[in-house]
């Protein structure tokens, strides 16, 4: 029997790590949970109080999570038919069916790929963070490039909702920040610390958590009028919500820091070893596209318009984690699979081509349901960017 080697094949023994999987699906949860009660919060302080909680936060960790799992070095040809299958077709499959949906509605039959619906801002942001991250981890201090890209972004009206480009460079840095997450090797650090050390740094991460909501509920009247919500939304310039003094990027770089802040202490409070929901984490792009369509139907009846019984917000919260584990279930992802993850063979050549300088990388077979934004497994920690380059008698780094 001939060795792996020497047919050109490698084998890399891949391993999940529950930690990644837990944070994924708590993550997408809490996105879902912020759709659901947003027409709650223009009635109900309290609504707004735990909308403005979850909004510090959970938008940066999705995207920091997928940067964790991203790659930076350069694209061969197997990333880049990922990316076209992962990303780009899901995209105009889900664009398309939603401007059919509002064309069924009574609506303008409006076929805009420049103006994603509702939740496909984040494919188009996913797809330029993964195509520009090779380029910025090779300048001496990407993440605080990243900072710099999106405070200055915020003073730019031209900059807008067109192909997601203000939430695109707006997030960037959290996507940036995940990936030097990996460098860092935090997950070898924190699953290498003792039980006490654990302790401490989960106490510290909830006095910030509890640090957080008491500063909201003494101030959310401030809040509100201040209109932090729009900052954290990442989709607007600062002029286009009224802020057009130069401190308005000081706004920005502080929430950029909270949430920094934030995304570490969630990670150290999310469970480190594997529970019932853990494989969910698998499945949380089917989760993120799917759940606008459940959401649907309660945001344009307007059934939570105006007041509400008190009764109506845990009662969305509790709604939300059902949605979560419904559209995690083994049994959605095989029907929704062919628009989430199509194969599309057809679309490319049976054998790349380099004649035009292309890099092609050795193909590596991925494993079956993987995802562009979320790989399934925990990667060998990269090299800093300015690193030296390896000896190339010393073999290949791993």
């Amino acid at each position: 029997m001939m060795s792996p080697r020497a047919t050109g094949i490698l084998h890399v023994q891949k391993r999940r790590v529950p930690l990644w999987d837990n944070a994924r699906w708590i993550a997408i949860a809490l996105v879902v949970l912020g759709h659901a009660i947003l027409k709650l919060i223009a009635e109900s302080d309290v609504a707004y109080e735990f909308y403005l909680f979850v909004y510090a936060f959970h938008v940066p960790l999705f995207v920091a999570v997928s940067g964790y799992f991203a790659r930076s070095g350069p694209l061969g040809t197997r990333q880049l038919h990922r990316l076209v299958t992962d990303i780009v077709l899901p995209y105009v499959i889900f664009e398309t069916i939603w401007t059919v949906v509002h064309w069924l509605l009574g609506g303008e039959f409006r076929l805009d790929y420049s103006s994603p619906s509702w939740t496909l801002w984040f494919l188009i942001a996913l797809l330029a963070w993964r195509l520009a991250l090779p380029f910025l981890v090779l300048l001496r201090h990407p993440l605080l490039i990243s900072v710099i890209i999106s405070v200055g972004a915020g003073y730019f009206a031209s900059i807008d909702s067109t192909f997601a480009l203000s939430r695109t460079l707006g997030l960037l840095p959290f996507f940036v920040f995940g990936w030097q997450l990996r460098q860092w090797k935090v997950t070898d650090r924190w699953l290498g610390l003792h039980a006490a050390a654990v302790w401490r740094w989960r106490i510290g991460a909830v006095t910030l958590f509890t640090a957080l909501l008491g500063v909201i509920v003494a101030n959310i009247d401030a809040l509100r009028e201040a209109q932090v919500r729009q900052f954290l939304l990442y989709d607007e310039s600062y002029p286009a919500f009224g802020y057009d003094q130069l401190w308005a990027g000081g706004i920005r770089l502080g929430l950029l820091l909270l949430a920094f802040a934030l995304i570490v202490a969630f990670l150290v409070l999310v469970p480190r070893r594997r529970l019932w929901f853990t494989p969910y984490g698998a499945a949380t792009m089917y989760i993120y596209l799917l759940h606008s369509f459940v959401l649907f139907p309660l945001r344009e009846r307007g059934v939570l318009g105006g007041p509400q019984p008190g009764w109506v917000l845990p009662a969305m919260i509790g709604f939300s984690v059902l949605i979560s584990i419904a559209l995690s279930q083994r049994i959605v992802r095989r029907v929704f699979r062919p628009l989430i993850e199509p194969r599309a063979r057809w679309l490319f050549r049976k054998k790349a081509r380099t004649d035009t300088g292309t890099i092609v990388l050795p193909h590596l077979d991925a494993p079956a349901g993987t995802l562009a934004a979320e790989p399934p497994v925990e990667p060998p920690a990269e090299p800093p960017a300015d690193a030296p380059p390896a000896d190339p008698a010393a073999g290949t780094p791993r």
